[in-house]
């Protein structure tokens, strides 16, 4: 059972995306159950690295999970943004270069590669924290602030890649 936890909130992230679908956008049910994702996904690592339960099968979930929860959050909270070009285009550069991330990672080693630096985190707290700001902070500021970090974060985790294989090559 102890073995099994980490992946338990995991799932927890995962069915609690799939309910996030069926709340209506910033209500009560809403906030509670995108708190209640965001925090399964701050601790179910944590807790498998204390319980000594980290396995393959477990970080796969979490990046299925992770995946899920963001879509479903943004094709939740994104018809309710007036999101200008400007920051369409700069979104769309972030992927572009996460995408090509993933690509040349998966070519160089033959299987999926994931940096959890710092910056990635932080991205992702930040982009966690993004929609419970929306009605303090204008959206042309935090936009600025969670792209700028963002990409910082996709910058990095493509040179951490390239910097581990060259390592590996010499």
């Amino acid at each position: 059972m102890k073995k099994n936890i980490a992946n338990m909130i995991t799932g927890v992230r995962i069915l609690g995306s799939i309910l996030l679908t069926f709340v209506p956008v910033f209500s009560v049910p809403f906030y509670a159950v995108y708190l209640t994702c965001g925090l399964s996904d701050m601790v179910d690592g944590t807790i498998a690295r204390k319980t000594n339960s980290s396995s393959s099968l477990g970080a796969k979930l979490d990046t299925v999970a992770d995946f899920l929860f963001a879509a479903v959050s943004l094709a939740k909270v994104l018809p309710y943004m007036p999101v200008p070009v400007w920051l369409w285009i700069w979104i769309a550069t972030i992927a572009l270069i996460k995408a090509a991330n993933i690509g040349l990672g998966f070519i160089r080693n033959k299987r999926l590669v994931s940096v959890h630096s710092a910056m990635n985190k932080v991205t992702g707290g930040l982009l966690f924290l993004f929609p419970l700001t929306l009605g303090l902070i204008e959206l042309k500021y935090s936009a600025v602030i969670v792209c700028s970090i963002a990409t910082v974060a996709a910058i990095q985790e493509g040179l951490v890649m390239e910097h581990k294989n060259s390592t590996k090559e010499s």
